[in-house]
């Protein structure tokens, strides 16, 4: 049997293959038209809020700019791609973006029409960005998103991260990114903490506690607490619900004894089973040992437990899927052509044209207001009574990053900030309109 790869392993490092085949065909067809070479501007931003949601998180900015550094065509790929034209393989040997990239904070709200990220170049330079662009800003908000909410109706309590299972290899190390951006305390994922330096948490699974058994092959939970206290500390959570909770718990307490960090529960009625199990501690005088809960939280099954002993959660699943919103129904859309607007007419696709930015409007309380979009380079009014803020700032210029990009705790501070400035309606978990809505100044009726 030849165990020779069908594939080649040429393109380690390189993120141009990160692309759908159309943008490779107009690339082409635009070499050999003559447009290739006219200057765009594109722009990224989301018609509507994915399921009625109040607002949404940009996340995955930082990980666009790596992979712009990073677009680079190898000649295996070049190889593959036997459908281009010389003249168009020429093009990408040597490509190499050179052109303007503005965008919102990562870690900032935004809303319907935000122009999160506008990139400026040649038609030929910026079509073939579109796939990336959109692939890290889509999955990366849409985690960011659902995670913003669960920390809001977490209230607080912390959150661990540990959706790695439920996702692919690679995803699983984003979303744990995303998740962290928008206020979750740890992740469960290795990967992750080692690359952005994020606290990793985790202990035993249910596999742990089943390993043991005594010599009649009888269940020996107590084995299982004491071998991890052994190893990890009595300050370590011990998970209480593989046989009987109540027993689970009068076992964890009888090998941890009081001072024993906290214990995990992955099933039930959350709600009824954590006070019992609080109730049961404090008899036992553990009034300092947690409860940590898990088992397919979202944000609706976690503000459903305000008002319960529940110290902290543990979520897989639902965030790193985006809490039924996989994606952020993020576009890239070409809005400008040689300095004049374009724009689509179809039907239920209104896009405005012209390049774009925005202004965010705030009360003297800090209070989020609205959001005014209006054309690069032009002014426009400003109430007196109100506070504004530039929301794009440069991300990329001539091609390179512009130096003093936040790391990761800035912007997760940036988030935190960002969504106290949300009227209370932003954080509901109910869906209607938007927290704050968007205006545009200064153009013509959007076409559709």
């Amino acid at each position: 049997m030849n165990d020779t790869p069908t594939h080649s392993t040429g393109t380690q490092g390189s993120t141009a293959f990160f692309t759908d085949m159309y943008e490779l065909t107009m690339l082409d067809a635009a070499i050999k038209d003559g447009t290739a070479q006219r200057d765009c501007v594109f722009e990224v931003f989301g018609r509507r809020m994915p399921n009625e949601r109040r607002y949404g998180v940009v996340a995955g900015t930082e990980r666009v700019l790596d992979a712009i550094t990073k677009f680079r065509f190898t000649k295996d790929q070049l190889d593959t791609a036997d459908f281009l034209s010389p003249e168009a393989r020429e093009y990408l040997e040597n490509y190499k973006f050179s052109g303007q990239i503005d965008g919102y904070r990562e870690g900032e709200l935004y809303f319907p029409y935000s122009p999160i990220m506008t990139v400026r170049g040649t038609f030929a330079e910026c079509v073939i960005l579109e796939t990336v662009l959109l692939s890290i800003l889509n999955s990366d908000s849409a985690v960011a998103s659902a995670a913003s909410r669960m920390v809001s109706a977490a209230d607080g309590r912390p959150i661990i991260e540990m959706g790695s299972r439920r996702t692919n290899e690679q995803a699983a190390v984003s979303a744990a990114r995303a998740t962290y951006i928008a206020g979750f305390n740890a992740t469960s994922n290795m990967e992750a903490s080692l690359r952005y330096g994020i606290p990793a948490s985790g202990t035993s699974a249910h596999s742990w506690t089943l390993l043991h058994v005594d010599e009649d092959g009888n269940p020996d939970e107590k084995a299982a607490f004491k071998g991890q206290i052994d190893s990890l500390g009595v300050d370590t959570t011990l998970l209480v619900d593989t046989y009987d909770i109540t027993k689970g718990v009068e076992n964890a307490l009888e090998v941890g004894g009081t001072e024993l960090g906290a214990v995990r529960i992955d099933s039930g009625d959350l709600g009824i089973v954590s006070r019992r199990v609080r109730k049961q501690l404090d008899e036992a005088g553990a009034f300092n040992t947690r409860i940590i809960v898990s088992s397919d939280l979202d944000e609706f099954a976690i503000a459903g437990l305000r008002g319960d002993p529940v110290d902290g959660f543990g979520v897989g699943t639902s965030v790193v899927t985006g809490s039924g919103a996989p994606t952020a129904g993020l576009v890239y859309k070409l809005v400008e052509v040689d300095g004049h607007p374009v724009a689509k007419r179809s039907s239920g696709k209104v896009t405005y044209g012209g390049g774009k930015t925005a202004l965010r409007a705030y009360r003297s309380s800090g209070v989020a207001v609205g959001e005014v979009i209006h054309p690069l380079g032009v002014d426009v009014p400003r109430k007196p009574n109100l506070e504004y803020r530039e929301m794009t700032v440069p991300l990329i210029r001539d091609g390179e990053i512009v130096d003093g990009q936040p790391g990761i705790e800035e912007i997760r501070e940036l988030h935190a900030a960002a969504r106290k400035t949300l009227p209370w309606e932003g954080l509901a978990l109910s869906r209607g309109e938007v927290a704050i809505p968007t205006k545009f100044v200064g153009f013509p009726e959007p076409t559709e």
